[in-house]
């Protein structure tokens, strides 16, 4: 009898010493995959993420878009006028000048509106640069890389109810990674989304730059861009960060100190990749 109840505790053992050991390899599998796609994702251009979906809104914001921005620029040149005249006591102190400066700023208001598009392209080509500079600089292996020699020994020799505690461990953190990894790539796809929607509507702001008093409104879109541009760096920061953390972590030493290191530092990354949006902000000033 007691034989039977060996043979069947070691049968046990080695099944649950191998459920755990391929948990261990494999449950961070997708979360490789998409830390690894990061630098990817936010190193490209809104042309280069997706060609289908940047035809579509420079369609828009081209055809649709564009002419309520001409609407809005007349109004706001011709507030600016009537600005100018009342500063002049009326058109009693008023000279040639005030009117040269007018058509100036005007021009100037009509070209910046018919290249909009080009503007807001430019400043994601300079971010594309500095996001990539960046990657090849300080991103290395962003892989969480196990170090297993010995692991299926020290499984072995650890008993039989420990040994359902670990798997039962080592199965709800691999559910809890597979989530993660699916967050990463909403936080990335969502600010690829934001970009796409931010550049549809960027002629109507942009009608507003050349006006005293309105002048605030293109200038917050600016630094909102510019902010959404630079967030990609500070996501290769983040990523830079987290694979210092994760490289060649030994789990044999304590296995599930590893386990849950491993899902701390995902989270981690998870809450660091949220905040770059309002850090991004926060640095370039923007509502």
């Amino acid at each position: 009898m007691d034989l039977l109840l060996n043979t069947l505790t070691e049968w046990l053992k080695e099944l649950l010493a191998g459920a755990i050991a391929s948990n261990l390899t494999g449950m961070v599998d997708s979360v490789n995959t998409k830390v690894g796609d990061i630098a990817a994702q936010v190193g490209q251009t809104p042309q280069g993420w997706n060609s289908g979906i940047f035809s579509m809104i420079q369609n828009l914001s081209n055809n649709v878009i564009l002419p309520i921005a001409g609407i809005i620029l007349a109004l706001v040149m011709t507030m600016e006028f009537i600005r100018i005249i009342m500063d002049k006591n009326n058109m009693h102190d008023f000279d040639t000048w005030s009117i040269l400066m007018w058509v100036f700023k005007t021009a100037c208001a009509i070209l910046i509106v018919s290249n909009t598009w080009n503007i807001v392209m430019a400043v994601f080509d300079v971010s594309q640069t500095v996001v990539n500079n960046a990657a090849g600089m300080i991103v290395g292996n962003t892989d969480i890389e196990l170090v297993t020699e010995g692991l299926e020994e020290t499984l072995m020799a650890m008993e039989l109810s420990s040994l359902i505690g670990l798997w039962f461990q080592s199965m709800i953190v691999g559910v809890t990674m597979h989530i993660l990894s699916i967050i990463i790539m909403l936080i990335c796809f969502g600010r690829m989304i934001e970009i796409y929607l931010v550049t549809s509507v960027a002629p109507i702001p942009m009608a507003t730059m050349m006006n005293h008093e309105w002048s605030q409104m293109g200038q917050n879109y600016l630094r909102s861009l510019f902010a959404l541009a630079f967030q990609g760096f500070l996501i290769i920061v983040c990523v830079a960060i987290y694979a210092v953390l994760v490289q060649n972590m030994v789990v044999e030493s304590d296995i599930s100190m590893a386990i849950w290191t491993v899902m701390g530092y995902t989270v981690l990354l998870c809450f660091t990749l949220f905040k770059t949006s309002s850090l991004a902000k926060s640095v370039f000033n923007a509502h």
